[in-house]
């Protein structure tokens, strides 16, 4: 039997005091018609060099620059008597350790507003986004360790986000649309999906899962966010890219924020927000010809791709005529999804059965042809990170073997010591908002996972299947989760479902009891605490020791210079003297600004949070390094003159100073 696998994830501004005691007094306030609704965006990029990035788990895949800025897209809504925050981010995944240092954040700024309870936080996993920022070892595998600046501006960034949606908060209303889409995305796992019951199959006549769901929000009457739901990879940017994107779901967003609502993130929170969340995306595939992109194809095919969600989720959106109403509402609980007896209701063979210590299986570590294969180190080259953790060879025990049957066990991540290296306790979530309900699990569910899952929770809860959603990465992460079936077959999918054959019907159990919760209107117990790995873990990608410019050279100068003039269409190339970027990540501000000369005075025109720009770094000699800025002058840009500045800070190697600089190109025409 050919096997198709892909290889495993796993390597890879506080507010006043002032503005906590309002938020509480309006959290108690008596519960009034309608929602208020606030939207807010932050930047969550990390390192834009030497940084691992998350998901193709390869260690040579290490950020070079940036081509679009990561962020995170936060939604608030508050219907008098309670309130729900809801945020996407471009990472590839959203971690526990992120979760808690979140959640740690918004209790000291707004007290007990904002909670594990009423937070939903998720990851687009876009696979071009900076990595380490797990307290758990597996995920930092490929990026040799934990990344304390990654951490810092992912958790920051999504604080950062929640406060101005709080800030934001107007009276308002919420619409719900809905689409399909069957151009953007393809089953990567076909093999494992034929397995389930045809009654499964049926469902997903394409074996894809083609359901665009939309929330529209609107303050006053005006728009001013939307929340578009679609399952498919974040891979359309293949493993040989070290530019930091956030893929296709990043493209969408950009496309629906910036070429259409005019939005400029420089400038203030935006008068539009454009999430475009995940839903059961683990056998999803954006390359429809499951064959990975090349440095020839995966821009145009992230830029496809997004479009069509794009095009999908504004139809939606235009369209949606459906009033959300009755307010929002959410349960939450912890589970040690590592030892979860299933009732026998729950289950394929109508038996009783149970999850168990996680556990990756060999056909995990093989790599692929639909979404590009990760690749270990260079022959002889080691990882110090995993030798420091004292290697990846662990006994098996027998019971362990049999326990994950027929996965052939590669790696018992859930035994490692001193700690495991996948969590065991995992947040359980389930949020409605008005008549959707999203179930938010810490994993990539497959379709038809995603579909059993959704039927369990709709029929707990008395509702139409089209209002309850899969929420995916969500709150933390734990990889893959497949049908029983499908499990059997070992695909890369299955090989990644940690906690065993039976994870799928333990999270049926578990969110069917969050979901009886909510309609009776009663609490469920917290559950166990996660663990608190912070400062368990080392980090051994190097940092900066310091910068130096060429001889004769200072920071700033030109090295290549623009051409006097050029046409639209063409690309203009300049390369500048820089330090490196790690310096200062410039979170919430840019690398490089493509300036237009208007009314005699420069302004900027875009920047490196912008498509049509890409900023490249590169060391040329130990500690000399180059920023090279391109830009593809679009077919709409203004006739006139202009001029590339780049910004930067380098590193003082006496007494470790940072300082910033700036260099500027001469001045061109574009005709």
């Amino acid at each position: 039997m050919t096997v198709s696998r892909r290889r495993v994830l796993a390597g890879a501004a506080a507010l006043p005091v002032a503005a906590s005691m309002l938020g509480t007094q309006q959290a108690q306030a008596a519960p009034s018609k309608g929602f208020r609704v606030g939207v807010g965006i932050s930047d969550v990029t990390g390192p834009a060099a030497e940084n691992g990035m998350m998901g193709y788990s390869m260690p040579q895949q290490q950020t070079a620059g940036i081509h679009l800025r990561t962020r995170a897209r936060a939604f608030v809504v508050d219907d008098g008597a309670k309130r729900i925050a809801f945020v996407t981010a471009d990472l590839g995944a959203l971690f526990q350790s992120v979760h808690q240092g979140v959640l740690r954040k918004l209790q000291s700024a707004y007290g007990d507003l904002y909670t594990e309870q009423n937070v939903l936080l998720n990851a687009t996993h876009t696979h071009s986004a900076c990595g380490g920022d797990s307290h758990y070892a597996a995920y930092d595998l490929a990026i040799l360790g934990f990344q304390q600046e990654v951490y810092d501006a992912v958790v920051d960034g999504i604080f950062e986000a929640i406060s101005r949606a709080h800030a934001n908060l107007a009276p308002g209303s919420i619409r719900l649309g809905r689409a399909e889409l069957t151009k953007a995305s393809v089953n990567r796992s076909r093999k494992a999906f034929d397995l389930n019951p045809q009654a499964d199959k049926d469902h997903f006549p394409q074996a894809i899962d083609p359901a665009v769901t939309v929330l529209r929000f609107s303050q006053n009457g005006v728009d001013v966010g939307a929340i578009s739901w679609f399952a498919t990879h974040g891979t359309s940017m293949s493993n040989g890219n070290h530019l930091i994107s956030g893929d296709n779901k990043g493209y969408a967003a950009y496309e629906w924020e910036h070429d259409h609502a005019g939005v400029r993130y420089l400038d203030g929170n935006p008068r539009f927000v454009a999430a475009f969340p995940q839903t059961n995306t683990g056998d999803m595939s954006p390359n429809l010809n499951l064959q990975p992109g090349t440095p020839e194809t995966e821009f145009e095919n992230t830029r496809t791709i997004g479009d069509l969600q794009f095009r999908a989720a504004k139809s939606a959106f235009d369209a949606a005529a459906e009033t959300v109403t009755g307010g929002v509402d959410h349960r939450m609980c912890y589970v040690d999804m590592s030892d979860v007896a299933v009732d026998a209701k729950y289950t394929p063979n109508g038996r009783p059965q149970r999850t168990c210590t996680a556990a990756i299986g060999v056909s995990m570590l093989a790599g692929s042809r639909e979404d590009g294969p990760g690749l270990p180190l260079p022959e002889g080259v080691k990882n110090p990170f995993i030798d420091w953790l004292g290697g990846i060879d662990a006994p098996i025990p027998q019971a362990l073997a049999d326990a994950h049957a027929p996965k052939v066990i590669a790696v018992p991540f859930g035994a490692m010591k001193p700690y495991p290296w996948t969590p065991e306790v995992l947040p359980l979530q389930l949020v409605r908002i008005g008549q959707l309900h999203l179930v938010a699990v810490p994993a990539e569910l497959t379709i038809v996972s995603g579909l059993r899952l959704r039927r369990t929770v709709a029929a707990e809860l008395g509702v139409p299947l089209e209002n309850v959603l899969v929420q995916g990465y969500s709150n933390a992460y734990s990889q893959y989760v497949t049908t029983p079936e499908e499990y059997d077959s070992q695909q890369y999918e299955g090989a990644s479902t940690l906690y065993g054959r039976y994870t799928l019907p333990a999270y049926q159990q578990e969110f069917a009891k969050l979901a009886a919760a909510m309609k009776a209107g009663t609490s469920v117990p917290h559950g166990p605490t996660p663990r608190d790995l912070r400062g368990k873990l080392i980090n051994f990608q190097p940092g900066v020791v310091f910068d130096s410019p060429p001889a004769f050279k200072s920071f700033g100068d030109v090295l290549a210079d623009a051409k006097s003039t050029y046409a639209r269409g063409e690309q203009v190339a300049v390369e500048f003297v820089t330090g490196h970027p790690k310096n200062d990540l410039r979170r919430g501000g840019t690398f490089l600004e493509i300036q237009r000369l208007v009314d005699g005075k420069w302004v900027r025109h875009a920047d490196d949070g912008d498509w049509d720009t890409k900023y490249h770094w590169a060391r040329t000699f130990v500690a000399e390094s180059k920023a090279v800025v391109h830009w593809k002058i679009p077919a709409n840009a203004p006739i006139g003159k202009y001029r590339v500045v780049h910004f930067g800070n380098w590193k003082n190697g006496w007494n470790g100073a940072i300082s910033a600089f700036s260099g500027t190109s001469r001045t061109f025409v574009v005709s």
